[in-house]
């Protein structure tokens, strides 16, 4: 490209210190940029205001009906366009200009500078040549060996060189023949691009598009890839983006893994004046790795993942959540995300809701696919084809009244499975109750009465197929509400205490012939001391005679009312020893419980301490606890938690630790990391560590994880993105590591241009 060295430079003219910036702009740009571009508040030439030319110079030359010469400091106006060179001459005939020697032209949003120029008053169109060009808002400049600037937003460029780094930093560039820009639309377009990496070319592609402000456009996202013991290798994938309609986009995203092939992945969202509906597609045509591992099975290969929410009324809403995958190994070897968990049993769910102030109905369809084989039928969940829900409530004088009901007809494959484990059929369940009580500033008291029925009708039982069985409860709850003034540390607080005691009767009912169609014993803690019943589902109602004594304090600041610490202690006593269960658990002898207590301490609003557990005061042990620390700096680039997990009552004894960070080590750099180690096993159940490097105008992100799978086995995955400022828009390695470290995604070190993709869950 010709040398450049006599004319100004348009990025030079706008780049500001990040010193001399004002504070609307510092807030948008990181200090390790070492400044911005910033137009100038008042253009210093003339401003026209209608499409009359005016022309100002220290020297003129005048032929009469010809032309114009001018010299020395040449500036001309019409409308919206500015331009100042050092000299022009004008012909009045056709109505253009020529400007030659340090041209600069100023538009909203552009500036552009070239050794000479061409202007056509008539149509407000200029030429430059050997031109440096700058787009404020996208943070893009470059040099071209011609640009045409065509009305008042569209720019077309012959030869371009462009980037989004500050200058003297070529870090990446783009290379095009041709490049078309339109400020109007928002987006730009190549032709026979080359992406260069320090003045070293790396790629090339025929055509592509990129977005040149904030608007949402069509274009390539950043690419990904990294490698996978479960993919089989490397894995390279590649976004694209449509913008297809202000309520409707799309995410097409083919990707290779080595030794399996073409994997396909297609995400399609739609917005409507009800709500919104994502659909996530892949497919993968002859896995050469599945098809090897399994010859008798088909190697095409395929998930569909569906989820909808609308509000159609104030009252009526549905969601739909629909999951399905052709095999059990669909996730594990294709679908490359970094959570530390694994699905068991794939969500499929429809719903329709209706809600008032004193009425609610819901209708639903729950079924499930169960992607571990090693998982017995007999132990699988039910379908319920459909789950009917109909509650309301009023008042009657002094005393409320509430009437729940719901239907379900719970339906599995049990061709294999025998005994009681092979019931399916229907279950009516009505629960009609009667509440008083009063509350106050001292404290509140409240007393009910509940009668729970329920009806089953079987089908594919050996014994009788229909149950029924009716429980009452009576239950009462009260407390008290203290507080006084204090000072500590110098600062003022509240302290509250809040002593509080709970009843409940129900009788005993013999349950044991009734199927278990969704019912489980509810984790012992603090919250279900107060709780009626001791079971989830329908399919078991306990029997209770028991008090619970608890109490709780809280420390609240004065000034702003949050609340930086509580304390909560309590125990219950049963009565009589209690007679049903669920396979042997939930049933409690006569005396007193474990204890159950909670404690948060926040002392400052980025420090929070959290513990709960259970202790059991006869034995001398902790029978189950949780405790975590979080830590958060204010601008969340610093990101910290530690917890703890214990749980001695599981059928498999818990014991684990969880450590995950987020920490700077400099203005640029992050590490991230999470370690979940399992104390039983001692041994790693999940670790995920990575780094992230963050310049003005790219960023760089490499996460390495393992985890257990299913067959007690350790993964291993890499992933690696490198992103482009200007280029695309949300990358999956950030939105990743965000799943696993909550406070990761608070902190963004810059606001990329270009596609407002909303990143959804992909099959």
């Amino acid at each position: 490209m010709p040398a450049q060295a006599q004319r100004p430079v348009a990025a030079d003219l706008d780049w500001v210190p990040f010193a001399d910036m004002d504070e609307a702009a510092r807030a948008r740009v990181p200090g390790y940029c070492g400044g911005g571009y910033q137009e100038p508040q008042q253009i210093p030439l003339l401003t026209a205001t209608d499409d009359s030319v005016f022309i100002t110079s220290d020297h003129a030359r005048y032929r009469m009906e010809e032309s114009l010469r001018l010299s020395g400091d040449v500036n001309i106006a019409q409308g919206p366009f500015q331009a100042r060179s050092d000299s022009a001459e004008f012909d009045q005939f056709s109505g253009e200009a020529r400007l030659s020697g340090s041209v600069v032209s100023r538009g909203q949003g552009f500036l552009v500078t070239g050794d000479s120029a061409l202007f056509d008053t008539a149509s407000g169109d200029i030429t430059l040549n050997t031109a440096s060009f700058l787009l404020h808002e996208a943070h893009m400049r470059g040099e071209a060996d011609q640009l045409a600037r065509t009305g008042a937003a569209a720019v077309r460029i012959r030869g371009a060189n462009l980037t989004t780094c500050q200058p003297g930093n070529n870090a990446w560039s783009l290379v095009a023949s041709r490049v078309n820009l339109d400020q109007d639309e928002g987006f730009g377009s190549a032709r026979h691009v080359r992406l260069q990496v320090k003045d070293v070319p790396v790629f090339y592609i025929p055509w592509m598009t990129f977005p040149i402000d904030d608007r949402r456009r069509s274009g390539l996202l950043y690419p990904s890839f990294g490698s996978s013991s479960a993919g089989s290798g490397f894995f390279l994938a590649q976004p694209y983006y449509f913008d297809l309609a202000p309520h409707y986009d799309a995410t097409y995203t083919p990707q290779v893994i080595h030794r399996r092939g073409l994997f396909n992945e297609l995400e399609l969202r739609y917005l409507s004046p009800w709500g919104q509906t994502d659909l996530g597609l892949g497919y993968i045509d002859r896995d050469s790795e599945y098809g090897d591992e399994f010859s008798g099975r088909s190697s095409n290969r395929w998930g569909l993942a569906l989820n909808s929410e609308a509000q159609w009324t104030s009252q009526w809403r549905s969601s739909v959540n629909y999951n399905v995958v052709s095999d059990d190994d669909y996730l594990t070897d294709l679908v490359q995300t970094l959570d530390l968990d694994r699905a068991t049993h794939l969500p499929r769910t429809a719903t329709t809701r209706y809600q008032d102030q004193d009425l609610e109905f819901s209708a639903t369809l729950r079924g499930f696919q169960t992607l571990d084989g090693d998982i017995a039928d007999a132990d699988r969940p039910y379908s319920q084809l459909p789950a009917l829900a109909l509650n309301s409530r009023g008042q009657a004088g002094d005393l409320d009244w509430q009437g729940r009901g719901q239907y379900a007809y719970f339906w599995r494959d049990n061709d294999n499975i025998q005994g009681r484990d092979r019931a399916i059929g229907s279950r009516l369940r009505l629960q009609p109750s009667l509440s008083a009580g009063h509350q106050g500033l001292a404290g509140f008291v409240r007393s009910s009465v509940m009668l729970d029925h329920t009806q089953y009708l079987l089908e594919d039982v050996p014994q009788d197929d229909r149950f029924s069985r009716t429980v009452p409860f009576v239950d009462m709850d009260a407390g008290l509400f203290f507080d006084r003034e204090l000072r500590l540390a110098g600062q003022d607080f509240t302290q509250t205490l809040e002593p509080r005691l709970y009843y409940v009767y129900s009788p005993f009912r013999e349950q044991d012939e009734i199927p278990l169609f969704d019912t489980a014993v509810t984790s012992f803690n603090f919250s279900q001391l107060f709780a009626r019943d001791r079971f989830v589902g329908g399919d078991r109602i306990g029997d209770n005679n028991r008090i619970t004594g608890a109490v709780t304090t809280r420390f609240l600041d004065a000034a702003r009312g949050a609340e930086r610490a509580r304390f909560s202690i309590g125990q219950l006593y049963q009565f009589d020893d209690q007679r049903v269960s669920v396979d042997g658990r939930g049933a409690a002898d006569k005396g007193e419980s474990p204890l159950a207590g909670e404690a948060m301490l926040r002392p400052l609003d980025n420090f929070s301490l959290s513990v709960a557990g259970q202790w059991d005061p006869r034995e001398n042990t902790t029978l189950q606890g949780r405790s975590q620390v979080r830590f958060h700096s204010e601008d969340f680039r610093t990101v910290a938690s530690v917890g703890h997990t214990y749980d001695a009552t599981a059928v498999e004894r818990l014991e684990q630790s969880d450590i995950g960070l987020v920490l700077p080590t400099s203005e640029q750099t992050r590490l991230i990391g999470r370690w979940v180690y399992d104390l039983e096993r001692n041994a790693t159940a999940g670790s995920l560590a990575g780094l992230e490097y963050t310049t003005c105008c790219w960023s760089m992100q490499l996460v390495a994880q393992t985890f257990r799978t299913r067959d007690d086995g350790l993964d291993r995955r890499v992933l690696f993105q490198i992103q482009l400022r200007g280029l695309g828009g949300g990358g999956s390695a950030a939105a990743n590591i965000a799943e696993s470290i909550p406070g990761f995604e608070q902190h963004q070190p810059w606001q990329q241009p270009g596609t407002g993709r909303r990143s959804q869950g992909r099959l």
